[in-house]
C-alpha cells in the first residue's frame, strides 16, 4: 500500500501588504511541479467508490484527472474534467470544495484532504496558458452532431451557462437571454477580481462562443421578451435567473444615505469597474469607516472590497464565529488583510447626521443558547444591552431572494419564497420549461447551480429526443 502523505502542499498567495492595495488575484495557484507533488497524495480510490466523486455536485471523476496530472498529461486531465464541468477555471476558484469533494476525501481522515479545487484550477490555467484547451476544444467540436432543435436559456449565470454548454455539446442550437450588458450573472457582478479575475471568466465564456452558443444581452425576459413568446419560438426553455433581490433590514434609519445592499455595492465595484475609478467614470462612495452586516461569502467579498477602496472595515454578525457561513479561506484572508470582526451584535437602528447620511449603527448585544435551530445553529436571544459603532458606510449582506420574472398567472407554480416549483427532473408546471440554480433553491453556491444546469440539459435532451409527454402534475422536490 502506498504511503499516505498526510499534509497538503498549499498554493502560494500574494503578500498581504501588496494585495490590500489592489484588486489583483490573491491566490497564485500551483506550478506544474507543485501540482504534481500534491497530486501524489491522492490514493486513487476506484470510481465506483470514490467519496470525492459523490461529493461533487457535477460528479467529476476526480481520481482520474488527478492521476493524469501525476502522469503529466494535462490535456487528458482537462478532457476528463470537461466531461462533467466546462468551467473548471471558475469552479477551481470559487467552489466550496471543503464542504463537498474535499470534505469526504479519504486522505482527509488521517491528514489534510487532497487540494482538489486548486488542482482543478491548475489544469484549467495550465491548459489555457499552453493553448491545450484550444486544441481539445477543436477536437470536441468535430464530434458534435447537429440537432434540428432550439433551446432558450434565461440568465447567463452558472446554471444557465452550464446548461448552454452541455446542450451545445449535444448539438442543440442554444440562445442565452441576459438582462445585463455583460455575461456571467453573479460571476461577473458579484465576485470580486481578487477572487475571480474577469479575464479568466472571459476565457471560459469564449468556449461557449466557439460551441455556437448565441448570447443576447440587454434582454429582460418578462419585458423585452416574454416566457410565453420564448416557449412558442423554442423547443425547450431553461430558467436560470438566479437570486439577485437583496434582503434589507426593517429598522429605523434604513433609508439614510451611504447604506448599500451588498448586491448594489459589489455590482458597482465589479460590473461597473468602480475599483478602477477614475479610469472608469463609475465611482462608489466608501467612507473612512465601513460596517458590513452579515457573515457569508458575499459579506466577505464586500468587506474585502471596501478595505481595498481605502476604508477601515468591521464585519458585524448577530451570531458567533462558528455559525459564519463564509468559506474558512475567505474569513482567513479577510482577517489577514485587516478586517475586524464583531460577534453577537444585532442591528436595531441606523443613526444619521444632519445631511441624512449614516454616521453610526446601534446594535443590541446577543447571547447564544445551548438549544439549536433547524439549521443546526445555536439559538440567540437579546440581552437588553446596546452598543453603538461609528460608520459612514454600511453594507447589508444578509442574503438574497430569487429574481421574480414570473408569476402564478403565467402558468408557473411558485413557492411563497419566490422559488419555482420543479420536480426531480427540474421540470416546471409549464410545458417544455425547466429551471435550476437559485431560481429553485434560493441563494446557494455556484457549483450547485452548475449541477442543476447539467441535470437540466440532460432532462431537456431526454424530453426532446423521446417525445415523452410533459406530466400533467409536477411532484415538487425540496432543496
Amino acid at each position: 500500500m502506498a504511503k499516505i502523505i498526510k499534509e497538503r502542499v498549499e498554493t502560494p498567495e500574494r503578500p498581504v501588504e501588496e494585495r490590500t492595495k489592489s484588486f489583483i488575484e490573491v491566490n497564485l495557484g500551483y506550478t506544474f511541479e507543485i501540482a504534481q507533488k500534491e497530486a501524489e497524495r491522492c490514493l486513487q480510490c476506484p470510481a465506483n467508490y470514490a467519496p470525492c466523486i459523490k461529493g461533487c455536485p457535477v460528479h467529476i471523476d476526480i481520481p482520474a484527472f488527478i492521476s493524469k496530472i501525476k502522469e503529466g498529461d494535462i490535456k487528458e486531465a482537462l478532457r476528463i474534467i470537461w466531461k462533467d464541468n466546462t468551467l473548471p477555471a471558475i469552479t477551481g476558484r470559487v467552489c466550496p470544495q471543503e464542504d463537498q469533494c474535499e470534505k469526504v476525501c479519504v486522505v482527509g481522515k488521517v491528514g489534510t484532504a487532497v487540494n482538489i479545487g486548486k488542482l482543478e484550477r491548475f489544469v484549467a490555467d495550465y491548459a489555457r496558458e499552453k493553448g491545450i484547451d484550444k486544441e481539445l476544444l477543436e477536437e470536441e467540436l468535430k464530434k458534435i452532431e447537429s440537432k434540428n432543435k432550439k433551446v432558450a436559456i434565461v440568465g447567463s449565470g452558472p446554471a444557465g451557462l452550464t446548461a448552454a454548454g452541455e446542450l451545445a455539446k449535444m448539438g442543440y442550437k442554444v440562445t442565452v437571454f441576459e438582462a445585463l450588458h455583460e455575461v456571467g450573472g453573479v460571476l461577473i457582478y458579484g465576485i470580486p477580481e481578487f477572487r475571480l479575475p474577469k479575464d479568466i471568466l472571459k476565457s471560459e465564456l469564449d468556449k461557449l462562443d466557439k460551441l455556437g452558443v448565441e448570447i443576447k444581452k440587454d434582454h429582460i425576459v418578462g419585458k423585452t421578451v416574454t416566457l410565453e413568446e420564448l416557449s412558442g419560438e423554442y423547443d425547450a426553455v431553461f430558467i436560470g435567473t438566479g437570486a439577485g433581490t437583496p434582503r434589507f433590514l426593517n429598522i429605523p434609519g434604513i433609508l439614510l444615505g451611504s447604506i448599500y445592499s451588498a448586491n448594489e455595492f459589489l455590482t458597482r465595484v465589479n460590473l461597473m469597474k468602480a475599483y478602477k475609478f477614475p479610469e472608469y467614470d463609475t465611482p462608489v462612495n466608501v467612507g473612512k469607516k465601513t460596517i458590513v452586516i452579515g457573515a457569508g461569502n458575499t459579506a466577505m467579498d464586500a468587506a474585502r472590497s471596501a478595505l481595498r477602496l481605502g476604508s477601515e472595515v468591521t464585519v458585524a454578525y448577530r451570531r458567533g464565529f462558528e455559525d459564519m457561513t463564509a468559506r474558512i479561506e475567505e474569513i482567513h484572508h479577510a482577517k489577514e488583510e485587516g478586517v475586524r470582526f464583531e460577534f453577537f451584535l444585532n442591528p436595531v437602528e441606523f443613526i444619521g447626521n444632519e445631511n441624512h447620511k449614516v454616521k453610526a449603527v446601534k446594535f443590541e448585544k446577543m447571547k447564544a443558547l445551548d438549544e439549536r435551530d433547524s439549521r443546526g445553529k445555536r439559538k440567540i436571544v437579546g440581552t437588553g444591552e446596546y452598543v453603538t459603532l461609528e460608520a459612514d458606510t454600511v453594507i447589508i449582506a444578509i442574503g438574497l431572494e430569487p429574481n421574480k420574472i414570473i408569476s402564478e398567472s403565467s402558468g408557473f407554480k411558485v413557492n411563497p419564497d419566490g422559488t419555482l416549483v420543479v420536480d426531480e427532473h427540474l421540470r416546471t408546471t409549464m410545458k417544455g420549461v425547466l429551471a435550476g440554480g437559485d431560481a429553485i433553491r434560493g441563494e446557494a453556491t455556484v457549483i450547485l447551480a452548475m449541477g442543476d444546469g447539467k441535470k437540466a440539459a440532460a432532462a431537456i435532451d431526454e424530453f426532446l429526443s423521446s417525445g415523452e409527454p410533459w406530466p400533467d402534475e409536477i411532484k415538487q422536490v425540496s432543496f
